[in-house]
């Protein structure tokens, strides 16, 4: 006989993301329709292991669908990658009677919901997780999208849409960072949407005469006296490479490291209704007794993918956007 689902928890963890509230806010309205109950368990795994949560009802999710940030807060915990870690979190699971738990963040929430949930089988107590991806680097293998990326790249460009204005008036270079951990997807995004001079990133091997000194050189001769260099984290420091332009160049570069601020601010209207979408589809899945999955965006489709399968995907990189960014460049002789 087919367990029936009565209450589940929800918790947010690692980096926070634009749009983390709207999928809490859907995943307690989603359950709260069926006949579940929800508990938001605050400050993610952690919060399992300290006992740190609260009811939710319908009015505690209202107004934040606009809001950055996550109202559970999020963290990580060193405590919960142990077995013992995991045996409190466990330990709370069953002590407030959690059928399943809906996890909204990247790979690391993913792994120690998949960790959690193998770990009650163990010892006998059916605990089924479903994880929503959420960050703004865009880097999670299983999903084309996560939520966040999209409202984190408009907080960049109207940043860096500002900078050119002082930059244009001096006649300036500027260097802006970006972040992306690893990845270079937000670089490239921000830097084609801005009409960037160069563009640098993890995913292409760096050759600092042709990917930086030679568009500059190629922008001057075409008659541009301001430059912007986007930086991905991954692929070095903005205060680097000013460096370089600075001795090899002659210009004086203003470094600007965007930081944090890409993390804030309120979510765009595709990352409050893709997060909806995603955090209904995973109070779903959940009820129809289909745990350890990902909800992920593949071809414009959610869809359900076994949580174990989903950590060993990987996504190819869209190197031909940065050709794009080549042929549309300052340094063809085009003005931005």
């Amino acid at each position: 006989m087919e367990k029936k689902l009565k209450r589940i928890g929800v918790l947010t963890s690692g980096g926070d993301a634009p749009g983390m509230n709207a999928a809490v806010r859907a995943t307690v309205r989603a359950a709260i329709n069926n006949g579940i109950e929800c508990i938001g368990i605050r400050r993610g795994w952690s919060g399992l292991i300290n006992s740190d949560f609260i009811q939710m009802n319908a009015s505690s999710v209202s107004h934040i669908i606009n809001k950055g940030g996550t109202m559970l807060y999020t963290a990580r915990s060193k405590e919960f990658m142990e077995p013992a870690g995991r045996a409190k979190a466990l330990g709370t699971c069953k002590l407030l009677g959690l059928d399943g738990i809906v996890a909204i963040g990247g790979d690391g929430t993913f792994r120690g919901a998949l960790a959690l949930s193998r770990q009650a089988a163990e010892a006998g107590q059916d605990l089924q997780v479903v994880g929503i991806p959420a960050t703004i680097d865009n880097d999670i293998g299983c999903s084309h999208y996560t939520i966040g990326f999209d409202t984190a790249c408009n907080t960049a460009i109207e940043c860096i849409d500002k900078l050119r204005d002082t930059m244009q008036s001096h006649e300036r270079c500027s260097v802006v960072e970006v972040m992306g951990r690893h990845a270079g997807y937000l670089a490239l995004y921000v830097g084609i949407s801005v009409g960037a001079t160069a563009v640098l990133i993890p995913e292409r091997a760096p050759d600092f005469e042709r990917d930086i000194v030679e568009k500059i050189r190629h922008a001057r001769l075409s008659g541009t006296t301001h430059y912007m260099i986007v930086v991905a984290e991954g692929a070095g420091s903005a205060v680097d490479i000013a460096a370089r332009i600075r001795e090899e160049v002659g210009l004086d570069p203003r470094v600007t490291v965007l930081g944090h601020i890409q993390r804030g601010g309120a979510p765009s209207a595709r990352d409050r209704e893709t997060a909806s979408r995603m955090a209904y589809e995973a109070v779903m899945s959940l009820i129809e007794n289909c745990g350890n999955r990902v909800i992920a965006a593949q071809n414009g489709v959610l869809v359900r993918l076994d949580m174990e399968e989903a950590l060993q995907m990987t996504k190819a990189f869209p190197m031909h956007r940065y050709q794009i960014l080549e042929d549309l460049s300052p340094a063809r002789g085009f003005h931005t």
